[in-house]
């Protein structure tokens, strides 16, 4: 089995996995979940397998999304303490991303980010800071997200030569986005709904 038939399915699985369980479910459904999940990337459809067959439509999911999905399903499975700060940082920082690329591959932009990933050495030396401040924010999804992109960069672990290809994809650039945006909701209707401060009775000292 080809390399990037392996990351489809390992993406299907931990997707379908990640639809049945919640973090609150019992051990043994999660096992059984996970069974269910990799067995059903191999099913046929149109002769080929349900995994490949998706990801006809999807193409090659970033090493980012691979990193993300399995450590949520690390969570679920109880093997990686749940850090929603933690996540939610490394959710922004990719919505940068996300809002930093694709305006400018949709024409959007005159500038052309995505030609930096050819010649990724500043968006290298960028992501190792990056990686870097999480780490010292005791924050290692983050990192782990900008690591190991990059060690599948230097490796060649995918056939496009373009480094923003393993950090970032359409699909988690709209996951991040949409995520950072309902954060964003959520805390305006906060600061809305806060009661305010009552103004202080006037006295004649302050007249």
């Amino acid at each position: 089995m080809s390399l990037a038939l392996w990351q489809a399915h390992l993406a299907l699985t931990l997707f379908v996995f990640l639809l049945l369980t919640r973090n609150g479910n019992r051990p043994g459904w999660k096992l059984a979940s996970l069974a269910l999940s990799l067995g059903l990337g191999f099913l046929p459809v149109q002769g080929m397998p349900l995994a490949l067959f998706i990801r006809s439509f999807t193409d090659d999911l970033s090493l980012a999304s691979l990193v993300l999905l399995g450590w949520l399903a690390a969570q679920r499975l109880g093997l990686v303490p749940l850090d929603d700060r933690g996540r939610g940082e490394a959710l922004a920082l990719f919505a940068v991303f996300a809002l930093a690329l694709y305006p400018a591959t949709l024409g959007l932009s005159y500038v052309d980010p995505y030609r930096l990933g050819f010649e990724p050495r500043p968006l290298l030396l960028a992501c190792g800071l990056a990686a870097l401040a999480l780490l010292y924010r005791h924050n290692p999804l983050g990192a782990a997200m900008l690591v190991l992109p990059t060690l599948g960069f230097t490796l060649g672990l995918k056939a496009s030569g373009n480094y923003w290809d393993y950090l970032i994809d359409p699909l988690l650039g709209l996951y991040c986005c949409a995520w950072a945006l309902q954060a964003l909701i959520r805390r305006v209707l906060r600061a809305l709904r806060r009661p305010r401060a009552p103004f202080p009775p006037a006295t004649e000292a302050n007249l």
